[in-house]
């Protein structure tokens, strides 16, 4: 007998919201019922921020619909941009009812020190106190908007911790893969102003998005030749006035009215190019024997290491352990204090940095990406104009004029990567490229760095970025140590566990000492025994598709001959909607066919070995 159904403790029901004549919700339904782990994604611009404002009740009224919430639950909502008061951290922790106890003991936990100013806190730090008021004051729901940005690796294995802990609902907005991945167990889509809703994680996310996605574009298809047909109709002429005609000239244009509306729901899809300026030197850079220290505290301590042309490189270890500046060292900018740096011939280099530097708050759009004036920019040799090059990285020609600091941070880090992406390079860094950006552009970024012929460095503290794109990875654990190994973040882990044990960051040391982050690595389950052919059923399936694939494209000729003929629909509606359904079923069986084939053929080679 099923369990019954928990009500929930925080629910929204038939909610619309305009942001001034554009639409952002319609219908939204959504609940989040005790102890449930949840994520809300969707492209940048889909409302997801506003939808967790809406859900906290903080500063976002929708048009209509309901929120409910259980009598006495507490809900907590941590922004992206969280604004830390008060004289203490203690005091700030404190502020929205949590005992002294559980802010001594959650502000610890995320490596910072009780009586530690609010003032001159860095971008981190005021990520984790955020994160320690909101498990301090013990909520029912937990609503985190980006809540990993700014987090090193193990403050966003902190975070998996306390969730995984903690008894509150949690609706989690976040672009970090491996993190979701870890602590859902519910997805909700924000899509097309609707929100929909997978009961998984989002570990099952992208399978079953490619599945609705793949639905809406077969219906969109038959759309497309139902509107064919009736175009062919409208085109002929109406004959006389009669009822039935007006009827099927309103359904047109209902018709037609629908396709606009799918049309205009469509997302932008963000265009990147990187070319390389031409190739460099085979060895890029040899670093000997490096050495940096800061008074008493080592950062670097009798390092080496050689990157070659077309090496991918990643940085890791805790906020504060001094990647940015070994990264420095490398490409000769600070000068070590003992050891040798030697930079390859021909190099062109291109670097984006954490902190967005080269972002003035007064400067608009156009003119960063215009930086000697006019209304042009040479795109690796290429002029364009400034407004469609903006609009490629899905920037409106309205806000070319507005100062950067009206961007949000995810726009900010896309104008970064159009201006570095312009010029022609053959040594790409990137600090931290990952922040911000939604799962689209992500995945489109690694297409770009997966296929750029020159050589990466990449400061980083998102894992899946890292395992997807690193030919090696180099860890820094604080304390002078610097290990180079083969492969990505879970390579590292696997051939060093122990490397992190008392790492420690500008905020003292993890795992022992002032915090208690811990570099946790889940054992892997032990393999089952591997199998070296398909499956009974697999292959009587390859053989189905083989077989079809084969004789589709007569049964398809043919099928469309019959509805060549102009007079077929006057003559015999009946018959035509038979073929019309023939078509599109042949068609349909095809196209999975041509799918399932691939996928078995991938798989059959796999397994052969």
């Amino acid at each position: 007998m099923a369990a019954p159904a928990r009500a929930p403790v925080l629910a929204l029901k038939d909610v619309r919201l305009a942001d001034g004549a554009k639409p952002l919700f319609d219908g939204v339904d959504l609940a989040l019922e005790p102890r449930i782990r949840a994520c809300l994604v969707g492209r940048n611009g889909a409302g997801k921020s506003t939808l967790l404002k809406v859900l906290a009740a903080q500063g976002a009224e929708p048009d209509s619909g309901e929120r409910a919430v259980q009598p006495g639950a507490k809900v907590v909502f941590v922004s992206q941009e969280p604004e830390i008061t008060g004289e203490t951290l203690l005091d700030y922790c404190t502020a929205g009812g949590a005992q002294d106890y559980e802010a001594h003991a959650t502000l610890a936990d995320f490596g910072l020190n009780y009586d530690q100013s609010t003032k001159g806190l860095s971008g981190g730090e005021r990520r984790r106190a955020a994160l320690a008021r909101a498990f301090a004051e013990q909520p029912d729901v937990l609503l985190l908007d980006e809540p990993t940005n700014h987090l090193d690796i193990f403050a966003i294995q902190t975070l998996e911790e306390e969730l995984a802990n903690s008894k509150c609902a949690a609706l989690i907005v976040s672009h970090d893969r491996a993190f979701l991945n870890r602590v859902t167990q519910r997805t909700f889509w924000l899509e097309h102003r609707k929100v929909r809703r997978l009961d998984k994680g989002f570990a099952e996310f992208e399978t079953w998005s490619e599945q609705v996605l793949a639905a809406e574009a077969e219906e969109e298809r038959r759309l497309n030749k139902k509107l064919e047909v009736e175009n062919a109709w409208l085109a002929r002429g109406v004959q006389g006035r009669r009822a039935r005609n007006e009827g099927r000239r309103r359904a047109l244009l209902d018709l037609r009215a629908q396709k606009k509306d799918i049309q205009s729901e469509k997302r932008g899809a963000m265009s990147m190019a990187v070319e390389s300026s031409g190739t460099s030197g085979k060895r890029v850079v040899e670093a000997k024997g490096l050495t940096k220290k800061f008074g008493e505290r080592t950062i670097v301590e009798n390092f080496s290491t050689r990157i070659l042309r077309g090496d991918r490189v990643a940085l890791v270890g805790p906020n504060g352990a001094g990647k940015t500046t070994l990264v420095r060292m490398l490409l000769g900018e600070i000068e070590a204090d003992a050891g040798t740096v030697q930079l390859g011939t021909n190099l062109e280099i291109a670097y984006v940095d954490q902190n967005r530097l080269a972002l003035s708050e007064k400067i608009t759009v156009w003119d960063f990406l215009t930086p000697s004036g006019g209304d042009s920019i040479l795109v690796r040799g290429v002029s364009k104009h400034v407004a469609g090059y903006a609009k490629e990285f899905l920037f409106t020609e309205a806000q070319l004029r507005q100062p950067v600091t009206s961007l949000s941070g995810g726009e900010r880090n896309r104008l970064l990567l159009a201006r570095a992406l312009a010029s022609p390079m053959n040594l790409m860094v990137l600090d931290e490229p990952t922040n911000d950006l939604d799962m689209d552009t992500l995945d489109l970024l690694e297409e770009l760095l997966a296929d750029f012929e020159g050589t990466l460095i990449l400061v980083s503290h998102d894992r899946d970025f890292i395992d997807r794109l690193a030919t090696s990875t180099i860890a820094m654990n604080g304390h002078g140590d610097v290990l180079e190994t083969p492969g990505g973040w879970t390579d590292l882990i696997d051939q060093a566990p122990d490397f992190f044990k008392g790492a420690r960051g500008a905020a003292g040391d993890f795992a022992t000492g002032t915090g208690s982050h811990k570099a946790v690595v889940t054992p892997a389950a032990a393999p089952p025994k591997k199998a070296t052919k398909l499956s009974y059923k697999d292959q009587r399936r390859l053989e189905e598709c083989e077989a079809l694939i084969a004789d589709s494209p007569k049964i398809l000729a043919d099928l469309e001959k019959k509805l060549d003929d102009p007079n077929l629909y006057a003559r015999d509606p009946a018959g035509f909607d038979k073929i019309m359904k023939a078509l599109d079923k042949a068609r349909a069986d095809l196209a999975q066919a041509e799918e399932d084939w691939l996928m078995l053929e991938e798989k059959k080679e796999a397994l052969a070995g």
